[in-house]
């Protein structure tokens, strides 16, 4: 039920916005876009998926046995999940999956995904701080050009501070959050309290494997250092391929517009009351594009931005259902697993 109405809310959404689209330029755009740039931009989408499967190698305890080619194939059917489960949950079911294997117990698994998503989510804060401080009309970021829904200056500057100081807080919160063991141990100890009492004992395990992620992950600083490396240069090239769609739809548009925008639409994706992100993602991009190109222009955007989402999710189709099979033949028996060895 909960899918069919987030499918209803992102066909709404888009019914509204491909309404009010001139299709005759829409069309024209993308015909006479750049096929050169539009190839690279798109096959962008497999050196990502590899850096960051790679990134996630890196991240596995070295008793789990993870492999370069077993990263891709769960980074790639977890992105076919999370086309029909809301707010990138497919990344949680990976974490199933690498329980699944044999060499990782659950718990444990699922501290190393929300650390990898972790990364992720600072990542692209980072970047969107950085894209704000750089973005040359600081006034005309929340303007948009239609009459009708236009902010005035003086409204608009401070819609801009406000982002700014929204998302340099949620960065250095996450920082915190994913630096201290303390504030884990506080959380889990308080989900434990308010849990029933047959799932309490799940909280314990989670709070012993994220202490075990924790000491893996900060402790050894080169890890670390490549973790946090990836993780950054990873964010810079997906936020890179954004700005070549529209340098292979031909239009101009700031570098620093990509860094700093692309990630508000990104983050407006990942609302769980859509399908996929499709709608509220293509609605921000219409809405902070606009001033830098036609409304067309920033609905083929939007379009080039799902198809970011829809390619990978397509590749992990075969490997998806390979992991279905094996989790049938797992289904049977359940394996306990070595704890993780912090010093390897």
């Amino acid at each position: 039920m909960k899918r069919l109405i987030s499918a209803l809310v992102s066909l709404s959404i888009i019914t509204i916005i491909y309404l009010r689209t001139d299709w005759g330029h829409l069309w024209r755009i993308l015909s006479q876009s750049s096929p050169t740039w539009m190839t690279l931009s798109l096959c962008m989408v497999i050196p990502l998926n590899m850096i960051t499967a790679l990134r996630l190698k890196i991240l596995a305890p070295p008793s789990s046995g993870m492999t370069h080619w077993e990263a891709n194939k769960l980074i790639l059917a977890s992105s076919t999940l999370n086309m029909v489960l809301p707010s990138k949950m497919g990344d949680m079911a990976k974490a199933f999956f690498m329980s699944r294997r044999g060499k990782m117990n659950r718990p444990l698994a699922l501290c190393c995904v929300v650390f990898e998503k972790g990364c992720d989510m600072l990542s692209l804060l980072l970047w969107c701080s950085v894209g704000l401080l750089l973005i040359p009309d600081r006034a005309g970021v929340f303007r948009n050009i239609d009459p009708e829904i236009s902010v005035q200056p003086g409204t608009s500057l401070t819609l801009y501070w406000g982002t700014l100081a929204l998302i340099t807080g949620m960065l250095f919160i996450g920082a915190f959050i994913l630096g201290s063991q303390s504030v884990a141990r506080t959380v889990f100890k308080f989900l434990g309290t308010i849990s029933p009492s047959k799932i309490r004992p799940k909280f314990d395990d989670l709070a012993f494997a994220w202490s075990q992620m924790h000491k893996y992950f900060w402790q050894h600083r080169g890890r670390l250092a490549v973790v946090v490396t990836i993780s950054l240069l990873l964010w810079f090239l997906h936020l890179l391929q954004i700005w070549l769609f529209v340098i292979a739809l031909r239009q101009h548009a700031p570098i620093e517009v990509s860094y700093a925008l692309a990630p508000l639409a990104i983050l407006a994706g990942l609302l769980p009351f859509t399908f996929a992100g499709v709608g509220t993602r293509d609605a921000t991009i219409l809405y902070f594009y606009t001033p830098f190109m036609p409304e067309a222009a920033a609905v083929a955007l939007g379009m080039l931005c799902t198809a970011r989402y829809i390619l990978p999710a397509l590749g992990g189709l075969p490997f998806f259902t390979d992991y279905l099979h094996k989790l049938r033949e797992y289904n049977s028996s359940e394996i306990r697993l070595p704890a993780l060895n912090s010093t390897d």
